[in-house]
């Protein structure tokens, strides 16, 4: 039988209750033995000494709460006895010493990824097609539905029939059609080097702040820079704020060498006009996207973006730590590791810094938590503010205790570079990116930067997804994978049962993630078409 409580760290004077725990109950963590005094659900914390009324509560070695009354031995943490509080932090880096894994398993293996010109690597080969204005989103729509048709890319809606079904039922008669009726397969036959088109929409371009324009012209950027894109369609209308222009100053910065077709409403007049030389130019960059194959290459050139959401209180425990152990072997082997989320790094800042390579990427990491934690407070929230109802309810009280877990993604390795959002990863190693917690915000942000596999755990679960990136979703607990087996690839719930260590997980993951990354599996995101894209506008978004 599997333990029912767990001492996350030596210095930690609150224990992590595993299953439900009942008054009366005994339990025993690392040196401590004491008896429950009232219910502590599963996940929830509890108390392993008498606390008085504003003493420091400890987890994973550091202060992630405060005591707001008296809290007696065995009894429950709750937001009615804590409040969130972070240790205090001072910018000192350099001296890091890491004591990497163990990689002679790793370092011959590969995967088939496509090579791109400019030396990175691909693990899919989309065409994207976006517009630099909302105003496009409806002729991004007519394109998407025309070339998806066309080439067989498009899915059936098995919500159809039943809609169907519901309007037969008026006229006594039922609908027997199948999902798999109507649906071509041409695509594959036509262009069987192409994963797909893909195509974006959004509410930005125009209307809000210039600086707005220009970070969605550097996010798009990013996109179409992306290695797992061959070329662009481009959609303006003209008059907007998000010139094409910055858009090719953008892309030029990144040396970026993809072919674009570029359609502009008000010069082309109609829209059948804009529509047919869209179709036009993009099957002819599609002839020549199709050319590119699949090849061995090596585990460096992988670039794994480290993102959470619907968090719960095993999710730094079991799958944040699974996904720490990936990103140390990502790192050691030569590649890229991309932590982003900087309201859930709240309280991890001290641990952070010093990894940190030089003083300069401390003072920039110290900058931007500072400057976005600012300006939530000038509207009344906060880091502190961050955690949600559902974060709350299993057991991440604080945004300290959310963030110290969260931050078990980026593992042990020293921080070689600080990236803010929209900047584009070029530096090996573990990097850290400027994005919200909002987790497709984030994920936006972690493919605009260059992420070519998204690793996201979720204790809660959600179906967030990328359109470019594969995004593979991982449970941090088997009840919850077994309930949304349509959402989760991958269960590190055998952490918290002892089936798992995290160093066995974290090596079952890497083996995943290479037949991600080579085309061999689709992740659940990409079979449900999650294609979520939202940038980030500089406002407040926790």
């Amino acid at each position: 039988m599997h333990n029912t409580s767990l001492l996350l760290d030596p210095l930690d004077n609150v224990g992590v209750a595993l299953t439900d725990l009942k008054p009366g109950e005994k339990v025993k963590t690392n040196s401590f033995e004491l008896d429950i005094q009232e219910f502590v659900p599963a996940k929830h914390k509890f108390a392993l000494r008498d606390f008085s009324k504003g003493e420091d509560i400890l987890m994973y070695g550091t202060v992630v709460g405060e005591a707001t009354q008296a809290i007696p031995t065995g009894y429950a943490i709750t937001l009615a006895n804590i409040k969130h509080k972070t240790r205090e932090y001072e910018l000192t880096a350099g001296n890091f010493e890491w004591n990497s894994p163990a990689i002679e398993a790793w370092k011959d293996k590969t995967f088939l990824g496509y090579k791109r010109a400019d030396n990175q690597v691909g693990t899919a080969n989309y065409w994207l097609v976006l517009p630099m204005v909302f105003c496009e989103n409806t002729n991004v729509k007519l394109l998407q539905e025309a070339f998806e048709n066309a080439l067989g890319f498009s899915q059936p809606n098995p919500y159809e029939i039943q809609i169907k079904n519901l309007i037969s039922g008026l006229k006594t008669e039922k609908f027997t059609e199948t999902v798999s009726q109507n649906h071509s397969k041409t695509g594959s036959k036509i262009f069987e080097n192409l994963d797909g088109i893909r195509f974006l929409t959004h509410s930005m371009g125009c209307g809000g702040t210039r600086s707005d324009a220009e970070a969605l012209c550097a996010l798009l950027a990013g996109y179409i820079h992306h290695p797992n894109v061959a070329g662009a369609t481009i959609l303006s209308l003209g008059c907007q704020n998000a010139q094409v222009s910055i858009l090719k100053e953008k892309l030029a910065q990144l040396n970026c060498q993809k072919p674009l077709v570029i359609c502009e409403q008000q010069q082309e007049g109609t829209t059948e006009a804009l529509i047919s030389k869209a179709i036009q130019e993009t099957f002819e960059g599609l002839i020549e996207a199709n050319k590119c194959k699949r090849e061995p290459v090596p585990l460096s050139k992988l670039v794994i973006g480290l993102e959470c959401g619907g968090s719960d209180g095993f999710s730094g425990i079991s799958a944040n730590p699974t996904l720490g152990r990936v990103s140390d072997l990502i790192v050691a082997l030569g590649g890229i590791a991309i932590l982003s989320e900087f309201p859930e790094l709240c309280g991890a800042e001290q641990t952070l810094i010093n990894r940190c390579e030089t003083p300069g990427l401390a003072e920039k990491f110290v900058h931007l938590m500072e400057a976005y934690n600012d300006a939530a407070k000038r509207v009344g929230s906060g880091f502190d503010m961050n955690p949600s109802p559902g974060n709350i309810k299993d057991g991440l009280l604080t945004d300290a205790i959310k963030s110290c877990g969260a931050a078990k993604k980026g593992g042990t390795a020293p921080i070689s570079d600080v990236l803010d959002y929209t900047e584009y990863v070029k530096t090996p190693g573990l990097n850290l990116l400027c994005t919200p917690g909002n987790d497709v915000e984030s994920t936006t942000g972690l493919a605009g930067s260059g992420a070519n596999v998204i690793l996201f755990t979720t204790g809660l679960g959600t179906p967030t997804g990328n359109p470019i990136s594969p995004v593979i979703k991982i449970s941090t607990n088997t009840k919850m994978a077994t309930k949304m087996p349509d959402i989760i690839d991958f269960n590190t719930g055998t952490v918290i049962t002892g089936e798992d260590t995290i160093e066995s997980a974290g090596d079952k993951l890497m083996n995943y993630i290479i037949d991600v990354a080579s085309g061999r599996i689709q992740t659940k995101a990409e079979e449900k078409r999650n294609f979520d894209f939202i940038p980030w506008k500089r406002g407040v978004s926790l």
